[in-house]
């Protein structure tokens, strides 16, 4: 199919509707800004599968996204939007580069979410940005920004308590957000094991525990039956509420 643009984990095709785009997971790997590379069998389909029924949920809660369904395994029908260009990430426990650049011990609950924003920019690194920084650049209006920070929490709210559900310990998570045609701003990209920490509540031990990307970040092994078994829990949970 013709590309209109390829990532790291995706690419997005067009339709026959303009308005209408079409998303293939990849199970291409990267990580640490993608110095470090490698491929993870099934976690295109899985991720797909994942973000759908995240990205199902969501709406039911009213949380507007770019979802339309699964056409085929590892591919979504996505309505067409511009991405802004800006990574929100929200944290609930101390994980990652927030222990990094803060000194603050993983596993440290946070007293409050934290709502952080990326600028999507590879050659830069992705660099933390203050708000006036977002504002001095253009990449956001002020009203964009507050709507992503109320969105943020509001996901974060809903993603808490239904990982919870699963057994599943939402650590935090990178999301992103595009204008449709009419400057709505919708959710994008995807949910899953790629984006999220997610930690699983019956394990103790720190590595056990890991049911992510950090799997594959850290040569800790296992990562296709890690994304497996969250796959697993999600839609094991979605059945049981739905019935």
């Amino acid at each position: 199919m013709e590309k209109l643009y390829e990532g790291k984990a995706k690419i997005i095709s067009p339709s026959d509707d303009p308005k209408i785009l079409l998303s293939q997971f990849k199970d291409d790997a990267t990580a640490y800004n993608a110095q470090k590379r490698g491929t993870i069998a099934q976690k295109g389909e899985m991720n797909c599968r994942i973000s759908g029924a995240l990205f199902q949920m969501l709406e039911k809660q009213g949380i507007a996204t770019h979802y339309i369904d699964e056409p085929a395994p590892g591919q979504m029908r996505i309505k067409a939007v511009t991405i802004l260009p800006l990574e929100v990430v929200v944290r609930n426990i101390a994980a990652g580069s927030l222990c990094r650049q803060t000194g603050l011990e993983q596993g440290t609950v946070l007293p409050f979410p934290l709502v952080e924003f990326y600028y999507k920019n590879d050659e830069l690194g992705d660099p933390l940005l203050t708000r006036d920084r977002i504002l001095i650049l253009n990449l956001s209006s002020l009203n964009q920004l507050e709507q992503l920070q109320s969105k943020a929490l509001a996901i974060n709210t809903h993603l808490k308590t239904f990982f919870s559900r699963c057994g599943i310990t939402l650590v935090d998570f990178k999301l992103e957000f595009g204008l449709d045609a009419e400057q709505n701003l919708l959710l994008a990209d995807e949910i899953s094991p790629d984006t999220c920490r997610l930690w699983d509540q019956s394990q103790t031990d720190p590595k056990a525990r890991v049911m992510d990307k950090d799997r594959f970040r850290q040569d800790l092994g296992d990562v296709e039956t890690a994304y497996q078994e969250v796959q697993a829990r999600i839609l094991s949970q979605l059945e049981t509420t739905s019935s």
